[in-house]
């Protein structure tokens, strides 16, 4: 049970990290309240995942899925492009 809630959180942790980049700074109303309630529940489920499995592998496995889960939504979004090396956009 704790594994299938570790999921469900780091996929939940993905809402929240994209809900919180469309909130333009917690100024719009809906992506804010969607980036509130997705990041309680993720940690939520991360803390009750953490009561049987041990922290660093519930840590990692919870931010990798996020990490990924973020970076696949942004380029689905058209937000990002995936290319082989990414370079600062200094000067644009």
């Amino acid at each position: 049970m704790a594994w299938t809630v570790l999921v469900v959180s780091g996929l939940l942790e993905a809402v929240w990290a994209t809900a919180l980049g469309a909130s333009e700074g917690l100024k719009k109303p809906k992506p804010t309240a969607l980036f509130a309630v997705t990041l309680v529940l993720s940690m939520v489920g991360l803390a009750y995942a953490m009561r049987t499995l041990p922290t660093g592998t519930a840590y990692a496995v919870w931010v990798g899925i996020g990490a990924v889960l973020t970076v696949v939504i942004a380029v689905v979004r058209k937000k990002e492009r995936l290319t082989p090396a990414r370079r600062p956009c200094w000067p644009c």
